[in-house]
Order: C-alpha cells, then sequence, then structure tokens
C-alpha cells in the first residue's frame, strides 16, 4: 500500500514540475476596442487586463473591470459605462478556455494560435474562436489575438437614434505579457 501511494505522489510531483502557470505582468494586459462608422469612430482602451496560461493544460482566461476602458471623450465613457454596458450590474467582461495547439513554454519561439473560448460580457457568455500569436523570449510570453465581438450577441441594446454612430461588430485587440508565476 506504501508504494501505490509513494507511486502516486511521484506522479503527481512529476506532473506538476512539468506544469506552469503564467500570469500576466502588472499592468501589462491591453484591451483595445474600435467601432467604426460613416458617422463616427469609437476607440477605447484598458490597461489593466489579467490573464492566467496554465500551460499543462494549455487553458485560459482573462478578465478587465468595464469601468477600466477609457475613451477621448468623457461622455462617451459614461453613456458606454452607464447606458450600454451597464458596468454596476456587469463590472467585468471575461473569457476562458483552452489553447488548441501544444506550446513548449520553455523554448523561445512565436507560434499561430487558435483557442476555443466561452467569452462572457453584459452577463451573457458565448463562445467564441480565437486566432492569435503566442510569443515565448527568454522566459517571456507575449499573446496577441484580434476578435470581433457582436453586440446582440451579448444583449447589447443601441438605441434606435444612434444606431448609426455605433457598429453591430466591434474589433477587439488584446495583447498580454506573461512572466512565470511566482508565489509570494
Amino acid at each position: 500500500m506504501k508504494k501505490i501511494i509513494l507511486s502516486i505522489v511521484c506522479f503527481l510531483w512529476c506532473i506538476a514540475s512539468n506544469a506552469q502557470l503564467l500570469k500576466s505582468k502588472d499592468k501589462s494586459g491591453k484591451i483595445h476596442f474600435f467601432s467604426a462608422t460613416p458617422m463616427e469612430n469609437i476607440e477605447a482602451k484598458s490597461d489593466v487586463a489579467t490573464s492566467l496560461i496554465f500551460t499543462e493544460t494549455d487553458s485560459i482566461k482573462f478578465s478587465v473591470p468595464i469601468t477600466s476602458f477609457q475613451f477621448e471623450k468623457s461622455l462617451m465613457q459614461e453613456h458606454f459605462n452607464e447606458n450600454y454596458m451597464e458596468s454596476s450590474k456587469f463590472p467585468k467582461a471575461s473569457l476562458r478556455g483552452k489553447i488548441n495547439e501544444k506550446i513548449d513554454f520553455k523554448k523561445d519561439g512565436e507560434h499561430k494560435v487558435t483557442a476555443t473560448c466561452i467569452c462572457t460580457i453584459h452577463g451573457i457568455s458565448k463562445p467564441y474562436s480565437l486566432i492569435g500569436t503566442i510569443s515565448v523570449k527568454n522566459n517571456e510570453v507575449i499573446l496577441k489575438s484580434k476578435f470581433d465581438v457582436k453586440l446582440t450577441d451579448h444583449n447589447i441594446d443601441v438605441p434606435k437614434l444612434v444606431v448609426k454612430n455605433i457598429s453591430e461588430n466591434i474589433a477587439v485587440n488584446v495583447e498580454f505579457i506573461y512572466a512565470p508565476y511566482v508565489k509570494k
């Protein structure tokens, strides 16, 4: 019995020693979105998104506070938070999923990747397939991806009065810089 328990412990230790948790560096998570229409362009950025990659399972997740998005015009930011995103009711957006390709996060290189994810915005979770790149250099990992979010998929209503000012599909760019997580 002791040999079985010892074997199990050794097996789990071997798995854990190969597994690595990558955490986005402080203030490195960037999410940018852009809405282009003939009437008006709308653009916002957040630099406070956080993300994790668990290398053993290739799982990924990220989260961003809705109120962290900064607009050029303060009135746009106010309308975004109060009227469209209802940020007091739905304070964050998140994504959780799996990277489909196996990446050696300890070996330098650039990799084209896809991920199958569930994205939750405005309290509505929807499946997404993301395309991006993961670059590994000197123990630093950079993830970049672009995807579109359809407002109606997340029950984000646009009043008829301004429907020509806001695109139905919002272009989203994400960039995270990761380092191995070290428990403090």
